[in-house]
């Protein structure tokens, strides 16, 4: 008996190296698990988009949609569900994130890039109208201030609020003593820098847009890492137990 069909479905880019990332960590969930079906789909940018590829499957067959996104949101409430519910024998896996294991990629980039224990930290996501998507990326920013002393906030490229611009001004302004400093500081010295975490998949258009924000460093995507290939495997088993299926 075959394994269920997994779909690594991803956001989708313009950005070559961005698609590059994204084919590796396709190719990356495969090479974890031989032998298994990874097919590919977007729900946005490129092809082949996510409900061809389900109406496409093998009448019978199982499979399983893992969103390669790090938040619920849209594409995971409402585009990868409507692809699910489109046809039988099909289930949604939950993203990648958040987990502890990003926190920890995400720490291992600011250290890659030197950043310091007087350094303030933006985590910096896409962002979504979607108050469960923020949510997430709360979650996260708890996870990473678990494993660092820095003065850490959240912030969006788009739909959610603040933006990383305003995040960048608010710190700026807490370093020169203005208002928000004090008690929101939490007692740490922002004598340092002003530094985004890019808590992106992969180089594309958000990521580009960090480097217009006025912080003085932007940390590496998260990929490549062979953490996110495992994660996706566990997004995939897990979806199975919860619907009673076999993983073979």
């Amino acid at each position: 008996m075959n394994s269920p069909i997994l779909i690594a479905c991803a956001h989708g880019t313009s950005s070559k190296l961005g698609a590059a990332e994204v084919n590796a960590l396709r190719d990356g969930i495969a090479a974890l698990r031989p032998g298994l079906d990874v097919r590919e789909a977007y729900v946005d940018v490129q092809d082949p988009d996510l409900p061809a590829v389900v109406a496409g499957l093998p009448a019978g067959e199982t499979a399983v949609v893992v969103p390669l996104l790090l938040s619920v949101g849209y594409h995971v409430k409402v585009d990868i569900a409507r692809a699910v519910k489109s046809r039988p024998d099909t289930l949604a896996a939950a993203p990648l994130g958040p987990d502890p294991r990003l926190a920890a990629l995400l720490d291992q980039r600011l250290r890659e890039a030197g950043v310091t224990d007087n350094d303030a930290v933006i985590l910096a996501a896409a962002g979504s109208s979607d108050p469960s998507a923020s949510g997430n990326v709360e979650e996260l920013a708890g996870q990473l201030r678990s494993l660092r002393s820095n003065r850490i906030v959240a912030a969006y490229g788009a739909s959610a609020k603040p933006s990383v611009p305003e995040a960048v001004a608010m710190l700026r302004e807490e370093a020169a003593g203005g208002a928000g400093a004090g008690d929101s500081a939490g007692g740490v010295d922002l004598g340092g820098r002003v530094v985004i975490a890019s808590y992106l998949l992969a180089p594309g258009f958000f990521h580009d847009q960090l480097a217009k924000a006025g912080a003085d460093l932007v940390t590496a995507p998260l990929l490549p890492s062979p953490v996110l290939a495992s994660i996706a495997l566990e997004r995939y088993d897990a979806a199975l137990a919860a619907a009673g299926q076999p993983l073979a």
